[in-house]
């Protein structure tokens, strides 16, 4: 499987390498450049083949 994450912050970032481990092909987005794999939201989708997965792991809302 090869899928695309967006959002690597403390779940995502976990998710990232628990699926990389599993034997999986993940590229991760993220707007912090250190975390991401790749620079931009298109590069993640040229990357991905067709039909294309992508997750996305963002906050819901703002700070409670």
């Amino acid at each position: 499987m090869e899928l695309g994450l967006i959002g690597l912050g403390k779940m995502g970032g976990n998710m990232r390498e628990r699926i990389r481990r599993a034997g999986h092909t993940v590229i991760g987005y993220d707007r912090n450049p250190d975390l991401a794999d790749v620079d931009s939201l298109q590069e993640l989708v040229n990357k991905l083949p067709s039909p294309r997965v992508v997750w996305v792991m963002v906050p819901a809302g703002g700070p409670t």
